[in-house]
């Protein structure tokens, strides 16, 4: 793992994944900065040897105990972040995925500190990281045209 994050010399690689279940996806309050308390999607650096939805699965298996099929790459997604000097301060570039959920009940922990399964009419209303809106809408578009189970 790189440990770069602040202030990194390049971006950063990350992946993320958004899990339907019954009409539903599953938000996050993230447990740590940055955006600390914002709900996001379960997700987290790219490991070297791992392709971007290994990681997202990883990731999801790690944060929240949960087991997922990935229907799809939704898009990516960039975090830049300057600091009060306008010194760059994050630059995560985040491959957002869809997945259907297998199985694991969610729970909290470190990096996540509260945890919901939404529905679209549920995410306007949430503190949400930005750019977030955007890709749940993708998720639930690939949702419906999903014919698998």
């Amino acid at each position: 793992m790189t440990s770069d994050r602040l202030y990194p010399s390049r971006p950063i690689l990350a992946a993320s994944v958004a899990v339907l279940r019954e009409g539903r996806i599953l938000l996050a309050a993230r447990g740590k900065p940055p955006s600390e308390g914002l709900f996001s999607l379960p997700g987290g650096m790219v490991e070297t040897g791992e392709t971007l939805g290994e990681a997202a699965l990883r990731e999801l298996r790690e944060e929240v105990g949960v087991e997922a099929r990935l229907i799809g790459l939704i898009a990516p997604v960039e975090f830049i972040e300057r600091d009060e000097k306008g010194h760059l301060k994050h630059h995560v570039v985040i491959a957002a995925h869809a997945a259907r959920w297998v199985s694991g009940e969610p729970q909290t922990g470190p990096e996540a500190k509260e945890i919901r399964w939404v529905t679209e009419r549920d995410i306007a209303a949430l503190p949400m990281t930005a750019g977030l809106t955007g890709i749940l809408e993708q998720a639930f578009r690939l949702a419906r045209e999903d014919s698998t189970p």
